[in-house]
């Protein structure tokens, strides 16, 4: 499959330097950058199709964790930003399911749109993962599952919406909560935004919509599908280095296994 078929290159012309350097300037001001119909409608078709033949393989989980990804820390009182949990429930299909002739699959290994993202996160070169699970997967959200709020571990995440809820579902977003860096948790702001006083940013992306978004010091959530349409999204998982597996155990976690 050509990618021509895939991307709307007229409307995403991804080769284009000054294209490139506008979608940087957009990402690097907002820490988002949300491309509507950048996937063709008959591949992200095929690619909801696939996901729904395999559904027998999806490992479904829901889980309680904080914010911050991380085991609660007995410093702080239960109740506490640091500590208080949110619930997270969905079901995935990994890497190994995905098929080698899959629209997701050419879009996810062609040059031309690794040299894009590369541009776009100011990376030099972008690997897939050694491990066989990792690179892509798809992310399934029936009727009441969510996404808790939390802060992402990595730099940045590429997303592409295969099939959006007909109700709920939605990207929530507050930017630069805290500054991991320099270690400022912001434990305040946390809570605010658990308790729902912070005023937060919404995407609502329909389906062939791709989204960079750096997650890492802005808090997120996917809020509950209200809907009986299964939400289905395509995480796009590199790396800057090559070589690099995810680990036996968060695989484990992730996936409820290791190959």
């Amino acid at each position: 499959m050509i990618l021509d078929n895939i991307i709307d290159l007229e409307s995403y012309p991804i080769g284009d330097r000054n294209f490139r350097n506008a979608c940087k300037r957009t990402f690097d001001l907002d820490g988002v950058l949300e491309m509507p119909g950048f996937v063709k409608d008959e591949a992200v078709k095929s690619i909801c199709a696939e996901g729904l033949t395999n559904s027998q393989a999806i490992y479904a989980k829901t889980e309680l964790h904080t914010v911050y990804l991380s085991p609660q820390d007995p410093q702080f009182p239960p109740e506490h930003p640091r500590n208080r949990l949110v619930q997270s429930s969905k079901g995935c299909l990994t890497d190994d399911l995905i098929p080698q002739g899959s629209a997701l699959r050419t879009l996810y290994n062609a040059e031309l749109f690794r040299e894009f993202l590369c541009a776009v996160l100011e990376e030099g070169a972008l690997f897939e993962y050694a491990d066989p699970l990792s690179s892509i997967n798809l992310h399934f959200a029936e009727k009441g599952q969510e996404l808790g709020w939390h802060f992402d571990n990595s730099s940045f995440a590429i997303t592409l919406m295969i099939q959006a809820p007909e109700k709920g579902g939605q990207f929530e977003y507050i930017k630069d909560v805290r500054d991991a860096d320099s270690g400022e948790m912001n434990y305040s702001g946390v809570a605010e935004a658990l308790d729902g006083i912070t005023p937060v940013e919404t995407l609502n992306a329909r389906a062939g919509t791709l989204v960079f978004f750096r997650g890492r010091n802005s808090m997120h959530r996917v809020a509950p599908n209200e809907g009986d349409v299964t939400r289905i999204l395509a995480v796009l998982a590199y790396n800057a280095e090559p070589g690099i597996s995810l680990s036996e155990s968060a695989r484990k976690t992730f996936y409820g296994r290791i190959s």
